[in-house]
């Protein structure tokens, strides 16, 4: 059970979710734009074979249809109006475009009720996937079944994220940085829950050794969300006393390389490739190395701040910019694109 939160506490809580909206916003630096994705080359097809009117770009993903493999990747929610606003239009725009969307941390919502209305999101996504999401790190700090059905209950989600961030919680000034055991906790939630759990890093990437600690906790879903996008790093160093946070903002793995490294476990889950992808190129690269979705969320931010129309926008851009890439490499659907490495260009051919 977790333990009662002063009124301090929440307004901390409430006011780091303005200043990490805040960094984003006006530190340019804070998007790294070293994701790896363009050291990537795909083979061009003068020919390919096919009519783009009639390339298939559709999967499914939790067992809902989806358009295009993207994902709404997590940012914020809270209990100031304009983080509910951020939410529902993005929950909007995930429906008008038939994509997933995943929340951000809902331990504010835990720690204060007022926060709830910011992830009631299903009556705007009454039909795409939706990702709740708690930090890992809790089940030591007091959560547990109880925290992680109201906060699935909230969303109506159809899965969890348990995100990882340890060291975004080493440069948060108030971070939780007890990480020890997590897995037999991780385990035994997974083993009550009646949806899917879903391990997330933060920006720092996913490791063999994590996935293969997921897979013995049963765990079968991972967003490897590797560096080169948003350093949270950085961000928070921005609400930091030192500048350690600037000396590890380009910290872990990139996203290019934790899905290299995810190979050997590809049948034995599915996998999503977030982390500094920024447009519809990379996420084809992502796919073919990998991803069965692409987690975007800098890029809409600003959008999500004014309205739906505008996240509506950007998503439609990212899709017609796969259908592209797709349609010029030959493939017909989007789900051969998934692992097939032949469409790369060997790097002895420059």
């Amino acid at each position: 059970m977790t333990r009662p939160v002063s009124p301090q506490e929440t307004l901390l809580l409430n006011q780091r979710k303005q200043d990490h909206i805040q960094a984003v916003l006006e530190d340019p630096k804070v998007d790294r734009n070293q994701a790896a994705f363009d050291s990537l080359r795909l083979m061009h097809r003068a020919m390919p074979e096919c009519n783009l009117a009639d390339l298939k770009t559709s999967s499914c993903f939790l067992g809902k249809p989806i358009a295009f493999p993207f994902l709404i990747a997590s940012m914020t929610g809270g209990a100031a109006d304009n983080l509910s606003q951020i939410n529902r239009n993005l929950a909007e725009a995930a429906e008008a475009c038939q994509v997933p969307m995943a929340v951000g941390s809902q331990r504010a919502m835990i720690q204060d009720t007022n926060a709830r209305k910011s992830f009631q999101l299903r009556s705007y996504a009454p039909t795409v996937p939706l990702i709740a999401n708690l930090g890992a790190v809790q089940l030591n700090y007091g959560f547990g079944i109880d925290e992680a059905q109201r906060a699935v209950e909230a969303l109506q989600a159809d899965a969890l994220y348990l995100h990882l961030n340890p060291l975004q919680e080493v440069i948060q000034p108030e971070g939780d940085t007890d990480f020890s055991a997590l897995m037999e906790k991780i385990h035994r939630l997974n083993e009550k829950l009646d949806i899917p759990i879903i391990l997330k890093e933060v920006g720092c990437g996913l490791s063999p050794q994590d996935i293969e600690l997921g897979l013995q906790a049963g765990i079968r879903y991972f967003d490897l969300a590797g560096r080169g996008g948003t350093s949270w790093s950085r961000i928070e160093a921005h609400r930091s006393n030192d500048d350690l946070g600037f000396l590890f903002e380009d910290w872990g793995l990139t996203t290019l390389e934790a899905l290299q490294l995810s190979a050997p476990y590809q049948s034995q889950a599915t996998f999503i490739a977030s982390g500094g992808i920024r447009n519809g190129i990379d996420m084809v690269k992502a796919v073919i190395m990998g991803g069965r979705l692409c987690g975007i969320a800098a890029p809409l931010l600003s959008a999500a701040m004014n309205s739906s129309a505008e996240v509506i926008e950007i998503i439609r851009r990212f899709e017609r910019e796969f259908r592209t890439a797709q349609f010029l490499l030959g493939i017909k659907s989007a789900e051969d694109l998934h692992l097939n490495t032949s469409l790369i260009l060997p790097k002895t051919a420059f």
